[in-house]
């Protein structure tokens, strides 16, 4: 089985494992209750977990509990009746929504790119003068109209584009990154010209690139493993130690991340997006910033996410059951 394996070449019932799913299905449910959670509490300062388990919430601890119940409740109630659904299953079914929300991510960050950098430089080179009117080229300068305007209709198409195609895009992006650091390269010394927007679009690019790949390097066990013993295991014991490893390694990682991260109205992933935050470079510049901040989220919770598909696939092999996926480790 390769790679490229899908919830629809495996198996769909198998031998029960009622403890792993629950704890599987329960950790994207509580990852789900967090993201929720985390739009009530900078929207309509709801309690955070936080403020909760501080004893700081008071009587409005009622609804982000009640987020998380009803979260842990729907995956609790999957889990029950499906008692037969197979591990690799269910990893499968978990990767291909993962891999869906890598993909629109590389298209909106495609999209944006594009745009803005576009809308930058005619910003820049005073381009809008007589193609606009004075209105709309004053508020195609100030990042509180582009980013509600015209960063999140991209946004829309972006995931839209996201259901009808299959490749993640991976290498698409890599290029667009050496085109556009070319392109710095040729304009420097070839012309003697060059605007902020242009490294603005490089680290942007290259920022997604690197934290959405990320997710989906895992799932084909591409990432560095310094062992000694692991590589000579058979799949059984893999299964074993890759299991508790995405337990006590994984999965607790991305939790440091996101509780620090999206900690309150102020943390330093929260604060950048709710401001709309842009670089120190202003209207020369492209308004990505506050997106940028947003990719450390993304990551961390992706990254959960295939943990968790990890983590049940990994449980498959401990138990030995059929349907083991080979992959050609490319990091060890």
């Amino acid at each position: 089985m390769t790679a490229a394996t899908d919830a629809k070449v495996v198996a769909k019932d198998g031998d029960p494992a009622p403890i792993a799913r629950l704890f599987g299905w329960g950790m994207l449910a509580v990852l789900a209750g967090f993201a929720i959670n985390n739009v009530l509490v900078v929207g309509w300062n709801t309690p955070s977990l936080r403020d909760i388990l501080s004893g700081n919430a008071g009587a409005a601890a009622g609804t982000t509990i009640g987020v998380y119940a009803g979260c842990l409740a729907l995956a609790a109630a999957y889990v029950l009746r499906t008692p037969t659904r197979a591990l690799r299953w269910d990893a499968a079914r978990i990767h291909a929504f993962n891999s869906y929300i890598i993909r629109a991510c590389f298209w909106i960050v495609l999209l944006c790119g594009v745009v803005d950098s576009v809308i930058a430089l005619m910003r820049v080179e005073s381009l809008f003068d007589g193609l606009v009117s004075e209105d709309l080229a004053r508020d195609l300068g100030r990042v509180q109209f582009v980013g509600p305007y015209i960063h999140i209709p991209l946004m829309i198409v972006g995931l839209i584009i996201a259901l009808f195609t299959r490749t993640l895009g991976f290498h698409w992006m890599a290029l667009m990154i050496v085109v556009a650091e070319l392109a710095i390269v040729i304009s420097r010394f070839g012309f003697s010209y060059e605007q902020a927007l242009m490294g603005d679009l490089v680290r942007y690019w290259y920022a997604a690139l690197f934290l959405f790949a990320s997710a989906f390097t895992l799932f084909e066990d591409g990432h560095v493993r310094v062992d000694v013993l692991y590589a000579g295991f058979g799949h059984t014991r893999r299964g074993f130690i890759n299991a508790w490893g995405s337990i006590f390694l994984g999965m607790s990682t991305t939790w440091v991340i996101l509780y620090i991260g999206f900690n309150g109205k102020q943390s330093i992933i929260n604060s950048p997006v709710v401001n709309l935050e842009v670089t120190q470079s202003g209207t020369t510049g492209m308004f990505i910033k506050y997106q940028m901040a947003a990719f450390l989220g993304i990551f961390a919770m992706t990254m959960l996410i295939q943990f968790v598909s990890y983590f049940l696939e990994s449980v498959a092999d401990w138990r030995n059951e059929p349907g083991h996926r080979q992959v050609t480790p490319t990091g060890h």
